[in-house]
């Protein structure tokens, strides 16, 4: 039987998206443009084609024609046909979020409504000559059968697109009669006055109703042309995007505008991919990266440093990229962004075909509740180079949890029905997990599970309290055996161990002076309890498996504090539940993030480098890396290749183990491991 052929969009991508600006309509050379992408490494290109405006003599009524088209030649057809001359897919974009205000003054109930009956408008303080823009309603004709419908069968029907790509097609809170019918249809009450009170299933339920009807008008069209849709790392139903879409985008902008003190966490783009990736059986998601660093600053670049690194973390994750540019090269006056596009697309070209259908290979996996725990978790793991799967609570399911040795339950976690009964079969059968803080209320059986008495309760919060490690030999305190206490803050919850093989690893010792008197006088700052019995770690153990429980908010200290002690805890919870099985070490430093695919016997392994302060400012290079994989055939001869730089890597077995150094590592590399037949 012969293998299926791959679709176009189901090989590897590289995609440019010069985001247009109408005013530079004129300096578009479709010939010049399609060349200039192929040199930066580019072999799909998104171009604005409908919605806010037509980049093409549109007939459709209400779809504004940009006016600075040029005359008597159609620029989009000369711009599809140049790409296709140089081996380029062409991806439309579409905006159909936002229209102008004479669109407006003609369909008023197109658009969205504020409370008390007023329309939207968006920048309506510019500075320009320019007509005022007003975001449109989800539910409306424009979004749907009035222009979005009429405009893509124009498209479809006129140009030889490979693609759709629909910017900003979420829901915007609106109050408009049509949103308030739909409303009541669904949950038998009144719309709500406030974006924060809406039922939490409505903003997307209103999406995938949207861009149900418009792929679906692709698909009976031109079934052959893919579709592309977003989703997000915390406000999304991932299954309800997937099921409207060939292709799922995600968006880890890296907005330093915002200030140092709110900068984008370094694992933003990794974690993006890792939750992309959870969906079996599709193709990887794209990261979607801006040269920028904030829209406000959309006209210049990211400092090179930092630029890269964010970039890297997309291929190394398994996903593809996606530049989004302010404008066409030619308009771009910030010419490191061009270097570095080309630059990363280049190192994207020589791994891609290695990791075309690799899979992510982990032995823990990260429950996702899109929550400040869950990120705690994730800081940890990357930062000790801990490769991990994210899942959904959908997909905690054990034909899925099987292929891991741990799984972290963060705090807050809502345990769905009969859960706790799936933790049971799979610590059973030899997974552990971990799980950290507050309980939730009422989940039958797993106090059993952890090992304590139901009869629990919980601490105001504290300061000036420790974590003292308990016995000799104790997992938790590999790495900082000089010290019996480490920093705790927050609270506890106090319960005892119930069953016989419930193990207290740590306790707690409790504040020893109110926060505004720790340092005054210094005499006075002796422990009055110096121990106790109020375990702060207990590891139960069950079947051949067990549950490691934190009984106090682990992620709040990893997220608020960044003490290396927090991260070690996490590092050796993990190594208490992999043991000698521990597919991975490698030489710790922070920002070195580490990822690991399989691919038809060969061990792929990414290694990214943000150490430094960010944003970065230079590249610090990391060197000697020393690195340890357990291998399938220890007694075989194995191949270190570099695949972006340097030369192959000499190796060696020792104890079951392949271990090389890695000299240097400046950004990014890829490491293909093959056993030498």
């Amino acid at each position: 039987m012969q293998p299926t052929q791959k679709l176009w969009w189901q090989k590897p991508l590289r995609i440019i998206q010069p985001n247009l600006q109408v005013r530079d309509t004129d300096r578009i050379q479709p010939r010049r443009l399609a060349a200039q992408m192929k040199d930066m490494g580019a072999n799909a290109i998104v171009f604005n084609v409908g919605g806010i405006y037509a980049w093409y003599p549109s007939k459709v009524p209400f779809h504004t024609v940009n006016g600075h088209l040029p005359p008597h030649t159609d620029l989009l057809d000369n711009v599809i046909k140049a790409c296709h001359e140089e081996g380029i897919r062409f991806i439309a974009r579409f905006d159909f979020s936002k229209a102008e205000d004479s669109v407006y003054l003609r369909r008023p109930e197109w658009f969205v409504r504020k409370e008390g009956g007023e329309p939207e408008i968006v920048g309506a303080g510019r500075p320009g000559p320019w007509p005022l823009l007003m975001n449109t309603c989800i539910n409306s004709g424009y979004r749907n059968d009035g222009v979005a419908a009429p405009v893509l069968r124009e498209v479809l029907s006129r140009y030889e697109i490979d693609g759709v790509f629909f910017n900003a097609p979420g829901y915007m809170f609106c109050r408009c009669a049509r949103c308030g019918r739909k409303y009541r249809e669904l949950y038998g009450k009144e719309l709500p006055p406030y974006s924060a009170e809406l039922e939490p299933g409505f903003a997307s339920r209103c999406m995938r109703d949207n861009m149900e009807l418009l792929h679906g008008l692709i698909k009976q069209t031109r079934p052959e042309v893919a579709m592309i849709l977003y989703y997000n790392l915390y406000r999304d139903n991932l299954y309800e995007r997937a099921e409207t879409t060939d292709l799922l985008c995600t968006e880890p902008q890296d907005i330093l505008s915002l200030g140092q003190a709110h900068i984008p966490e370094f694992w933003k783009p990794a974690l993006s991919i890792k939750l992309g990736r959870s969906l079996p059986e599709r193709p990887a998601p794209f990261g979607i990266v801006h040269s920028c660093p904030g829209m406000d600053w959309r006209h210049t670049g990211l400092p090179v440093a930092e630029y890269r690194f964010w970039l890297a973390q997309i291929p190394a994750g398994g996903g593809q990229i996606w530049h989004s540019l302010t404008g066409v090269p030619d308009t771009i006056t910030d010419k490191r962004i061009l270097s570095t596009v080309a630059e990363l697309n280049a190192h994207v070209a020589r791994v891609e075909s290695h990791m075309d259908g690799a899979e992510p290979l982990a032995q823990v996996a990260l429950l996702w509740n899109a929550d400040r725990s869950a990120e705690g978790w994730a800081d940890a793991l990357i930062n000790k180079q801990v490769p991990f799967d994210v899942l959904l609570t959908e997909q905690a399911v054990p034909e899925r949890l099987v292929r891991y040795r741990a799984l972290l339950i963060p705090e807050g976690f809502v345990y769905p029905e009969g859960f706790v009964r799936t933790l049971e079969d799979y610590v059973n059968q030899g997974g552990y997990v971990i799980t950290e803080g507050l309980l939730p209320e009422g989940t039958e059986g797993l106090p059993e599970l952890l090992g304590i008495s139901g009869d629990i309760c919980v601490s105001e919060p504290l300061t000036a309290s420790y974590l003292r490690f308990e016995g000799k030999h104790n997992p938790l305190q590999a790495g900082l055996e000089e010290t019996e206490l480490i920093a705790h803050r927050g609270r506890v919850v106090y319960c005892r161990p119930e069953s016989a093989s419930c193990r207290v690893l740590a306790t707690l010792v409790p504040p020893f002076s109110p926060l505004e008197s720790v340092g005054a006088p210094p005499e006075r700052a002796s422990l009055p309890v110096s121990h106790t019995d109020l375990p702060l770690a207990l590891l139960n153990r069950t079947g051949t498996g067990g549950v490691l429980y934190f009984p106090f908010s682990v992620s709040h200290l990893i997220n608020e504090y960044k003490l290396e002690e927090h991260y070690k805890l996490v590092e050796n919870g993990i190594h208490l539940a992999l043991g000698e099985e521990r597919l991975l070490r490698i030489t710790s430093y922070q920002g070195l993030q580490v990822t690991l695919f399989r691919k038809d016997g060969d061990l792929l392994l990414h290694l990214v480098n943000g150490a430094g302060r960010r944003p970065l400012r230079t590249t610090l290079p990391l060197h000697d890396l020393e690195v340890e994989l357990l291998v399938e055939h220890p007694s075989g001869t194995y191949r270190v290749q570099p695949l972006i730089e340097g030369q192959e890597l000499a190796s060696r077995i020792e104890e079951g183990r392949l271990r090389f150094t890695v000299p240097r590592l400046d950004v990014w590399e890829c490491i293909r491991i093959s056993l030498d037949t």
